[in-house]
């Protein structure tokens, strides 16, 4: 497996951490070159005066409530630091609220911020508030809407914190799901834990090899197995108002490393019935068995020069099920998270997207949103059947 996808993002985004075969890690691009221009960031560095990022707003008729959940999986150790103890994961649970019921929740801990800003550009000025003070939709603490939903697991891109699928989050539970979106610890910049702890990417320069990749994502597959127990056990689960989920219709997606787990988790947990793939170089490919006959979507950006991603390319002809695969003109790899937002913000280069971020985001979560209503509640989806001219920067892999 080349990892084209991978590699491609790196060269386009210069990352300052110094990653092995990182682009399935993207995060905020690096500064500019050091010429002077505004918004140049580093150790001299000036940002704009007022920085502020508004997530845009949910496209579906629900209010988005949140809360956050700490779960510990006593019956396995942490995979990467086995003296931490039994693994431990961040979880935000999103869900159809009654408006107003609640109080609005910040975007990510001051913690996480600023280790995210501090890890990716190194020497920066940025205040931590440029993150944490972004305006999200979801109400900390409100009170759901009646009825039952399907969930979707929702796991980020390595390196990537849980926030950067924030606004993909916040629109299916709009649009009428219950959403979990996993930090997966010791593989992102910065997760902030109870006590007050931020732990750090400890995985960060350590996947050197395509066996490591598929580690990282067969336990991210056991993660996502792990929430979804917990969720649904009875008779305590870790969430109070699990009884919102219908356990008959569970999906998963995920970006880059967090959209190429999707493919262990289909194949190990038979609980979820179709997966999304951002982005993500499939480091477990689909064997020549198939994954069941469950559904499949694949969202990428163009990959330069005419070049293909093998793993995906390997992989289509054996998705035994529905199955599309998509291609965003004027996309680059970290186009289908909220990270476009704060680039435009901090004024800092995005290289290789030429589509508005207003429009690569609605795009993202149009596509993600049908998918799951076709898939999970069984409502026809013509803009699933193919080309429109409505979305003309939408290509379908014949």
């Amino acid at each position: 497996m080349t990892g084209i996808r991978r590699t491609a993002a790196a060269a386009a985004l210069l990352l300052a951490l110094p990653l092995s075969v990182v682009a399935a890690a993207p995060a905020l691009a690096a500064p500019p070159a050091p010429a002077a221009s505004p918004g140049r960031v580093g150790a001299h560095a000036t940002v704009p005066a007022a920085v502020h990022v508004e997530l845009p707003r949910p496209t579906g008729p629900h209010a988005v409530g949140r809360e956050v959940l700490h779960l510990v999986d006593q019956d396995r150790p942490d995979p990467w630091v086995p003296s931490a103890g039994p693994r431990q994961l961040m979880v935000s649970v999103y869900y159809p609220a009654k408006a107003g019921t609640g109080g609005p929740a910040p975007y990510m801990t001051p913690g996480a911020a600023r280790m995210l800003l501090d890890t990716k550009l190194p020497g920066n000025t940025i205040p931590t508030e440029a993150l944490t003070d972004a305006r999200t939709w979801a109400e900390s603490g409100a009170r759901p809407a009646p009825g039952r939903y399907p969930l979707v697991l929702l796991s980020p891109g390595f390196t990537m914190p849980r926030t950067s699928l924030t606004s993909l989050a916040e629109d299916l539970s709009s649009r009428g799901y219950v959403v979990a979106l996993i930090d997966h610890t010791y593989e992102n910049t910065g997760t902030t834990f109870p006590d007050g702890q931020t732990l750090p990417c400890v995985m960060c320069g350590r996947l050197k090899t395509p066996e490591a990749w598929a580690g990282l994502d067969r336990s991210r597959a056991k993660d996502a197995s792990f929430v979804l127990d917990r969720l649904t056990a009875h008779p305590h689960p870790a969430w109070r108002y699990s009884r919102m989920i219908d356990p008959d219709h569970i999906g998963m997606a995920g970006h880059s490393a967090g959209g190429a787990a999707t493919v262990p988790a289909l194949l190990a947990d038979d609980r979820i019935q179709a997966g999304v793939d951002l982005d993500g170089t499939m480091d477990v490919t689909v064997p020549a068995s198939g994954i069941g006959g469950k559904p499949f979507l694949m969202i990428g950006h163009p990959l330069p020069d005419g070049q293909e991603d093998t793993s995906w390319t390997d992989s289509w002809p054996n998705l035994d099920g529905w199955k599309r695969w998509l291609t965003v003109a004027g996309t680059n790899h970290p186009s289908f998270t909220d990270f476009p937002l704060f680039l435009d913000a901090l004024g800092l280069p995005d290289q290789g997207r030429t589509i508005p971020t207003q429009r690569v985001l609605w795009l993202t979560r149009e596509y993600v949103g049908a998918f799951f209503d076709l898939q999970l509640k069984g409502i026809d989806q013509p803009i699933l059947d193919g080309p429109t001219a409505e979305n003309p920067e939408v290509d379908f892999h014949a």
